[in-house]
């Protein structure tokens, strides 16, 4: 979708990460800690990080791989740095009352190691509520399958549309509360692969605020 949007529809991947940062921002409550993979997973959650910090609400932001960003969340990181946040390269939840899971998103193709576990089992047991970007780090996105560690989350805001795998199997287990949000995908890409939605789902409400969908 990312590609079709870019490609067919002349919107960058990097304004759809925008969009999808503020709406997982606009989600979070209190003071929040964000941990970032280095792909757009963490991309969104750096754009999140951004706007939490204009709002007073940033309690840290951590990186797995800071020197293997590359595109959009380069720029996004970046565009933290230049507003004087400091990207760690180890999570310090520190005063945080809420952790934001940006370290692995859709294209999982093995069970986490390494740092990533560490990180996954860091956040589990840091005993503070975790929002999962898209779905919960170490779920598969289309079966609903854990294989390793996973981050148990009190709420996923998956983008776009719902993900095969937050409905299945494990899914519900491992994705709590689950809110589906719109970052501006063209209806008309959605159309060009068979999935056809009414102009109505994502509509604005009288305060011009974009709905968010509950599952």
């Amino acid at each position: 979708m990312d590609h079709l949007a870019a490609e067919r529809f002349a919107l960058p991947v990097s304004w759809l990460m925008e969009a999808a940062g503020w709406q997982i921002a606009r989600h979070c409550r209190g003071r929040t800690y964000v941990v970032c993979g280095r792909g757009n997973n963490g991309g969104d959650g750096m754009a999140a990080a951004r706007h939490l910090h204009r709002w007073g609400r940033l309690a840290g932001v951590a990186c797995i791989d800071p020197p293997g960003l590359s595109g959009p969340a380069l720029e996004e990181a970046n565009a933290l740095k230049a507003q004087g946040v400091e990207i760690a390269a180890g999570p310090e939840f520190g005063d945080a009352q809420l952790l934001v899971d940006a370290l692995l998103g859709t294209g999982l193709s093995r069970p986490p190691a390494g740092r990533v576990a560490d990180w996954i089992e860091a956040m589990n047991a840091s005993g503070r509520r975790v929002l999962s970007v898209d779905v919960p780090s170490g779920l598969d996105a289309d079966r609903g399958l854990v294989a390793g560690a996973c981050v148990q989350a009190a709420v996923t805001v998956t983008l776009g549309l719902p993900k095969k795998g937050l409905l299945s199997a494990e899914g519900p287990a491992y994705a709590g509360e689950v809110w589906v949000v719109d970052i501006g995908m063209p209806f008309e890409a959605y159309a060009a692969i068979g999935i056809e939605l009414p102009p109505h789902l994502f509509a604005m409400d009288d305060r011009f605020q974009l709905a968010a969908v509950r599952l």
